[in-house]
């Protein structure tokens, strides 16, 4: 347990380091910047992989795929005919919004004289 929250501390603490490479370095190209931040962040995964709840994590992750696999996705021309559907609605949905806000704000000006 105890060992499971230094590697955690550990894996946070690459990550802190990386970026305080990125930003300590700024003479250095990008792209070196860029590949140490990396660099620090797979170390940190790496060291978070071997703790306890970063295995739970790597199962949690293993199991939400299999389960994405599972899904049955529309097809194509589903898609697109509800993708139609959502935009028809949303504006008649406008329309109907503009015309009662117009019908308010009207009923407001009669009211107050204007």
């Amino acid at each position: 347990m105890m060992l499971d929250k230094i590697k955690i501390a550990v894996a946070i603490l690459c990550v802190i380091g990386g970026l305080w490479l990125y930003y300590h370095f700024v003479d250095l190209a990008l792209g070196l910047r860029a590949l140490m931040m990396l660099g620090s962040v797979v170390l940190g995964g790496l060291v978070m992989w071997t703790s306890s709840p970063g295995k739970t994590f790597i199962g949690f992750a293993q199991d939400a795929w299999r389960e994405g696999t599972r899904v049955a996705w529309p097809s194509r021309q589903e898609t697109v005919r509800m993708t139609l559907v959502v935009f028809v609605f949303v504006v008649i949905m406008s329309l109907f919004l503009f015309l009662i806000d117009n019908i308010i704000a009207w009923l407001i000006k009669l009211f107050l004289g204007n």
